[in-house]
């Protein structure tokens, strides 16, 4: 007994708990399947046994050799155990963690490949003894001192430091988490300081967790403020957030949310979580010159991600909106390099289809913007799997509406499947001109436009579409001031001049009916109606070459008696045509010209009567067009033979053709000028 008692003396004198590093070592590198090490362990035994661990190291597992820091390493830990509470059945309580100088290199590669994870076996065994259903351990305090952990992630182009420390309890309250960031995210620099409530209340469902915060990722600032009652589940949040930055695009990173190009911003609203979704409620701010709010609730466990937004503004300026239709917001389209193209050849931009499924609700009450004749703006759209659905995007302007609707779907190279419908309707003329300071009227637009097509930008699809226009203009003012203002102050006025329309003349009626087909704008119906003259017109304009081949001829109305010249032929490119009057055209070749040009259709007063509404001058135009004809004859008495000059009906043919298939071509226009021009 003597010597067992001096072998214990000697045991306790010369006892090192070192001597259980290498089994410790051994045992948790082979559960993490990387190097463990740690410098040494002291126990502290008693009823609340403490375990300190000196210079901890977990290497980097293997592939991530080349990283000069440990995946994980920190100066000592130190945990406490109530063993007391726990040989009397009460569970396991532990007074006290804490650790000193944490840190951690945390990587994933531009491949996927990354450091943090685990193998499988471990995780498993991780979540059955998660799911096992043993209680959780009883925690007491939790410091953490001057803790470092580094983030590089290759695809989220991230290279930053998270510090976090924790300060002890002041003036009566339980102690402070504080984070800090610094370093790189998504390529712009990023400084962060948050400052949350003790560590362990995060776990505390029984005083809401205060939370104050503040971030600047590049030039975007975000604060949050307010408290949260369950924070493990993010639930019962009071939540101030605030979001301000040149560009509303840039909060991707940071949001996961995709959002077009914006002017300069600042919002404010509340951020909470409920139903599986993340709510930003009732936010208000500002965007470029417009007003802006609303809610939008993003649900996070849907791939991909689901975004649902319902916004307003009171006062918008359009141009803010510019972004989502894939220009610049607030872009001055004067300021554009001078393109060879006609119709904008600029790529629509529409960033991240395949980021988030959206659905978009907005309403602008006002629209405040004098190039624009509109009063407010009314939208819904959705985007899916990739493809855009516009539902509706209406304008009210005055006693009228437009109102379009539209459908993109992601092709090729960059291309869009694109569907495209334009419905106007009792559209007031002087809300245009006077957005243009040129003109004032009482005339009324109305009509329709479609496109179906595949392209990148508006000049692509237009060339590449097939769909067509149907437009019509009833009592529109002075044409000398309206022709050259919607052709373009050089054109109109050569084409006012080479028709021979009088001075100061009230437009009565426009029609015009154009179907496109692959990117070539053939005539159906082209009626231009004075109070004394009937001019109309048919002819190409082809978008592919940005040129235009037409033939217009102006008539008598009444029984006056009126010096009008013959057919006039506009054609060349479209940015500076060529106009050729002349006096007119001799025998059958007059009449073929005059008379060919197609009369507008009875089948069109249905669009006058819904654009312009019933009894207008273009309705009762066109009755008289086709019952009563300028030159006094009748279409269908322009079907039979003719001279050479005239395209011949083969017999047997139906007798009842429209007179459009006799019109004389460009080719045969050009060729009577040219002869006209240069006699024998």
């Amino acid at each position: 007994m003597g010597i067992l008692a001096i072998l214990i003396v000697i045991l306790i004198l010369v006892w090192q708990w070192d001597w259980f590093v290498p089994y410790i070592n051994r045992k948790a590198s082979a559960a993490l399947h990387r190097p463990v090490s740690i410098a040494h362990l002291h126990v502290r035994p008693g009823l609340k046994t403490t375990v300190t661990v000196d210079g901890l190291k977990v290497s980097q597992p293997q592939g991530f050799e080349k990283e000069k820091d440990d995946f994980a390493s920190a100066r000592a830990i130190t945990v406490t155990v109530d063993i007391w509470r726990y040989l009397t059945g009460s569970g396991l309580s532990l007074p006290l963690i804490r650790v000193d100088a944490p840190r951690g290199d945390i990587v994933s590669l531009i491949n996927g490949t990354n450091n943090y994870t685990f193998d499988t076996a471990s995780q498993t065994s991780a979540q059955n003894s998660q799911t096992s259903g043993t209680p959780l351990p009883k925690l007491g305090k939790l410091e953490i001192n001057d803790g470092d952990i580094r983030l590089a992630l290759a695809k989220l182009k991230t290279d930053m430091h998270v510090l976090i420390h924790t300060e002890a309890p002041r003036n009566g309250d339980d102690g402070h988490l504080v984070i800090d960031l610094k370093g790189r995210y998504a390529q712009a620099p990023i400084t962060g300081h948050i400052v949350g409530g003790a560590l362990l209340g995060l776990a505390d469902a029984t005083h809401p967790y205060p939370i104050d915060g503040r971030l600047a990722n590049g030039p975007t600032y975000v604060t949050l403020r307010g408290t949260v009652d369950d924070p493990m589940h993010f639930q019962g949040t009071n939540l101030a957030l605030h979001f301000a930055g040149p560009d509303m695009s840039l909060l991707y990173p940071l949001t996961g949310v995709p959002i077009p190009q914006t002017p300069p911003y600042s919002v404010t609203g509340n951020l909470a979580y409920s139903n599986r979704a993340i709510r930003f409620q009732k936010f208000e701010g500002h965007m470029g010159s417009s007003d802006i709010g609303g809610d939008i609730n993003v649900d996070p466990h849907q791939k991909p991600i689901f975004v649902e937004a319902a916004l307003h503004s009171h006062s918008v300026d359009l141009a803010d909106l510019g972004g989502f239709i894939g220009a610049k917001p607030g872009e001055n389209t004067k300021s554009e390099p001078a393109s060879s193209r006609v119709l904008p050849d600029r790529k629509i931009n529409v960033p991240k289809l395949n980021a988030a499924n959206i659905h978009l609700t907005y309403h602008g009450d006002h629209i405040r913007n004098k190039n624009w004749p509109l009063d407010n703006i009314d939208t819904e759209l959705e985007v899916r799997d990739g493809a855009i659905d516009l539902k509706h995007l209406t304008f009210a302007t005055g006693t009228g509406t437009i109102s379009a609707t539209a459908g993109l779907e992601p092709a090729q190279d960059e291309q869009f499947r694109t569907r495209f419908r334009m419905e106007v309707a009792r559209l007031p003329l002087s809300r245009i001109m006077t957005s243009k300071d040129m003109f004032q009227g009482n005339g009324t637009i109305g009509g329709h436009v479609t496109l179906k097509s595949t392209g990148n930008s508006v000049a692509t699809l237009v060339e590449n579409g097939d769909g067509g226009a149907t437009l019509v203009l009833d009592h529109g003012g002075d044409v000398t001031a309206l022709l050259p203002d919607l052709l373009g102050l050089k054109l109109g006025s050569a084409v006012l001049s080479a028709l021979g329309i009088p001075g100061r003349s009230k437009l009565e009626c426009l029609v015009a009916d154009l179907p496109l087909r692959s990117g070539i704008v053939h005539t159906n119906s082209m009626l231009l109606q004075t109070g004394n003259t009937r001019t109309m017109g048919t002819g190409t304009v082809n978008f592919h070459k940005d040129t235009l081949d037409y033939a217009i001829t102006t008539r008598s109305v009444g029984p006056q008696i009126l010096s009008l010249p013959g057919a006039v032929h506009i054609f060349g490119a479209m940015k500076s045509p060529t106009v050729m009057p002349g006096a007119e055209l001799i025998g059958r070749v007059a009449a073929a010209v005059g008379l060919g040009i197609v009369f507008p259709p009875a089948a069109l007063i249905p669009t006058i009567q819904l654009g312009v509404g019933r009894g207008s001058a273009c309705e009762k135009a066109i009755l008289e067009a086709n019952e009563h004809p300028a030159a006094g004859i009748t279409p269908g008495k322009t079907t039979g033979p003719g001279p050479a000059s005239v395209p011949h009906t083969p017999p047997g043919a139906n007798k009842h053709v429209s007179s459009s298939q006799h019109h004389l071509t460009p080719k045969q226009v050009r060729k009577a000028w040219k002869e006209k021009s240069n006699p024998k």
